[in-house]
């Protein structure tokens, strides 16, 4: 199946892109799309205790099944005051 990804603020740095349109198995998980992401761009992974994630605009846990033709988002922590 096929996914679009997303990245925000300094993973684009890492990804030198801010959208990735990316195949995965079908019922693939969070976790294993991040896994994925991180053998790409190993960099990723010193950012992977505090990576938000959204699945078609929700945030999503782990271990959530993306569902075909989903648009994933890839946050950093977000500051604000």
């Amino acid at each position: 199946m096929n996914v679009r990804v997303l990245f925000f603020g300094p993973l684009v740095d890492h990804t030198e892109c801010a959208t990735l349109e990316m195949t995965l198995p079908d019922s693939a998980t969070v976790q294993m799309m991040l896994d994925a992401l991180f053998l790409k761009w190993p960099a990723l992974r010193s950012w992977d205790a505090n990576l938000l994630v959204a699945v078609n605009l929700a945030y999503a846990a782990r271990e959530e099944v993306i569902p075909p033709d989903a648009e994933v988002a890839i946050m950093p922590p977000v500051q604000g005051g």
